[in-house]
């Protein structure tokens, strides 16, 4: 573990919790695009999805951040030379060996560990969480562990957790407290938590060690309090393509306020989200749900909707792209739905 160290010491505070955001994974089910670009860095609407969650904590006043991170981690790391955002003051863990969610928030402890809670989140969601709403619902229920669960959507499948009336977890993948009898309300985990510095002691140094897979069932068996904080407002998990692309639409909708008119030469059907030094066709149609990066290039007679184009990519003329993230260059008269195209496909 090489952590970097912050460079700028003189950053106005603004939340005694820290936070940090687990950024470590591979993103195996966003490949290949995640074979040249690590998943902190993918973009929604134009704009990375780690500044993403790092406008969230600062809109929740969280002012000190840990990163960890492995696959292609100096990407990420350049793009940050001060080591601050804003007026977030950030510090990377570089992770020479991949060590779960558990092991990598264990590797942060020197800068997570100041004797009260802290907030954990992984990388690749979207939420409007109030994180002051579950900080004091964690403190009121002295809560070791909470947290942000939420109820499922009509096609989400995710292995099921049970909270009870009071929010706490009666059930979490099959482990049970020793002293719970009844079932309750099943619902997911949102990848959001709170974490009191005791969790530290449960996890080993240096080693792969996941927190949902290792550690959570562990303090549940054991009857500690753990509880889950509901959660009624939006949240997106942009991990697989049809998430991430609603991830981007979402983002979308809120900048252009849902507007679906048209316009000519190029035909653009709104919401569309058009970057810099861009050179579309006049007989091109785009949208809508179309979002093209900076200097991205649009044959003639092609039509892009539902879809995502990164910077640099060229989609050459007479091709139908829909439903699709596209980063690089598409062949005269391709058809490409539902599709991952990567750099260098």
């Amino acid at each position: 573990m090489l952590p970097i160290r912050n460079r700028c010491e003189c950053l106005q505070k603004k939340n005694e919790m820290k936070a940090m955001i687990l950024a470590a994974g591979f993103g195996s089910r966003l490949q290949p695009l995640t074979d040249h670009c690590p998943k902190p860095l993918f973009p929604v609407c134009n704009r990375p999805l780690l500044q993403h969650s790092l406008d969230f904590l600062e809109r929740e006043g969280i002012g000190q951040i840990a990163i960890n991170l492995h696959h292609l981690a100096q990407a990420v790391v350049d793009g940050y030379p001060t080591r601050s955002y804003n007026n977030l003051d950030l510090r990377f863990f570089i992770e020479e060996k991949i060590l779960g969610t558990a092991g990598g928030i264990r590797a942060a402890q020197e800068f997570l560990d100041e004797g009260s809670p802290f907030l954990a989140l992984n990388s690749d969601i979207l939420s409007d969480v109030n994180i002051k709403d579950v900080l004091k619902f964690h403190k009121e229920r002295q809560s070791a562990l909470t947290l942000v669960v939420r109820r499922y959507g009509p096609s989400e499948s995710y292995r099921p957790i049970e909270i009870d009336a009071t929010g706490r977890i009666v059930n979490f993948l099959g482990a049970i407290p020793p002293d719970v009898k009844e079932t309750g309300e099943r619902v997911m985990f949102t990848g959001i938590q709170i974490m009191e510095p005791e969790i530290f002691a449960r996890i080993p140094a240096g080693k792969f060690c996941g927190t949902t897979e290792d550690i959570f069932p562990q303090m549940i068996r054991e009857g500690n309090p753990v509880y889950g904080y509901l959660h009624e407002g939006y949240w997106i998990d942009a991990g697989t393509r049809e998430t991430y692309l609603q991830a981007n639409f979402d983002v979308l909708d809120k900048a252009v306020s849902g507007q679906m008119q048209k316009s000519q030469d190029p035909e653009i059907i709104h919401p569309v989200l058009i970057g810099k030094h861009c050179e579309l066709s006049p007989s091109a149609s785009i949208g809508p749900y179309v979002i093209l990066g900076d200097h991205c290039k649009v044959g003639s007679g092609t039509k892009i909707e539902r879809s995502i184009c990164w910077e640099r990519s060229e989609i050459a003329e007479n091709c139908h792209i829909e439903g699709s993230v596209i980063s690089g260059l598409i062949a005269p008269g391709s058809v490409v739905k539902g599709s991952l195209v990567g750099k260098h496909e």
